[in-house]
């Protein structure tokens, strides 16, 4: 194997305000993998909302600045440090996370040191570049679909269905015979929607949209559901479903606190909850995960695809994340190094 270089390019984020020109591009040094760690060479790291959540200071937890974002990708490992489970990966190809330590750096880099419980081995049949996306949304979307499979509940409802994570689950429930009404914000996605072989799309902007929702999760017995965007949608969708249900709140993509109507909580006995993956994967314990990798990776060709819109290197990450912004529901955007 090649020696390794001294210096890599990184993007680095100087300060949490979510302004553009708080993200550089540096020349820092290749970290060093410790006992426990391996050291990746980056092959492509996705913008995800929860990046974008990250870079403006309000993510569970802030990096001490400067720092490299970048929650998820793909790459080879190439070096490892003392320990057997670092030993076993190197040389392989894996998915991983970047640590979530204050001073860590994260994978918008060409090379990355992360925990080797972090990284997933990629089968022989997986792209590396689907590999770059397994993580957050390929996971969440197996994790959500888990928790209705094993609540026995007859129906999903979900918001933000017209994100590359909504199009999984909705792909999920036909594999599974769990019908899903899906939530979107405009026509022109209940026409993409409809195109892909959704059965019940509603539009958040029509007048009559609580009505029509409510129907649906009546009439379907949508006792879960899952949330992206937060805000008032949390109480519109909660407001909507039958009585003891429970909403799964995963993101906020409004940026606003959620909201639900008491007497829903009150009178009705229904549950608002969050959804954290990093909680819900460590409940699992190594066994589950890595019988659960098995099974996701079986599904990234199919079921758990991601599409991807776009490639930039890292030099061009503000461009990158302005095309992310700008058109969320046309797939991932990716940085490769």
């Amino acid at each position: 194997m090649a020696a390794l270089p001294s210096t890599m390019r990184a993007v680095q984020l100087r300060d949490y305000d979510g302004k553009p020109d708080s993200i550089t591009i540096a020349e820092v040094p290749v970290p060093r993998p410790g006992p426990g760690e391996v050291l990746v060479r980056v092959f492509a790291s996705p913008v995800n909302p929860s990046d974008l959540m990250f870079l403006r200071g309000m993510y569970g937890f802030k990096k001490s600045l400067p720092t490299v974002p970048g929650f998820e990708g793909s790459g080879t490992v190439v070096e490892a440090g003392r320990g057997m489970m670092a030993q076993i990966l190197k040389g392989r190809r894996v998915a991983c996370a970047a640590a979530d330590a204050k001073v860590a750096g994260g994978m918008w880099a060409e090379y990355v040191v992360t925990s080797a419980k972090f990284c997933m081995p990629l089968l022989k049949r997986v792209e590396i570049e689907q590999g770059a996306t397994l993580l957050v949304n390929p996971l969440t979307a197996w994790a959500l679909m888990d928790e209705a499979r094993r609540g026995r509940h007859r129906a999903v409802v979900q918001t933000a269905a017209a994100s590359a994570l909504g199009h999984m689950i909705i792909r999920l429930g036909k594999k599974y015979s769990i019908p899903v009404i899906n939530v979107v914000r405009r026509a022109a996605q209940v026409d993409a929607l409809r195109a892909m072989g959704a059965d019940y799309v509603v539009n958040s902007s029509d007048p009559g949209f609580e009505a029509a929702l409510r129907s649906l999760c009546h009439r379907l017995g949508a006792t879960i559901g899952f949330d992206a965007v937060s805000g008032e949608m949390s109480a519109r969708v909660l407001t909507a479903q039958p009585q003891g249900a429970r909403l799964i709140v995963y993101g906020a993509l409004s940026l606003g606190a959620v909201h639900a109507d008491p007497s829903s909580l009150i009178f009705e006995s229904k549950h608002v909850e969050g959804f954290w993956l990093s909680a819900w994967l460590r409940d699992r314990g190594l066994v589950g995960q890595l019988r659960m990798a098995r099974q996701v990776q079986g599904l990234l060709a199919s079921e758990l695809k991601t599409e991807i819109q776009a490639r930039f290197p890292l030099e061009q990450a503000a461009q990158a994340l302005a095309q992310y912004t700008a058109n969320m529901s046309a797939g991932k955007v990716l940085l490769v190094p």
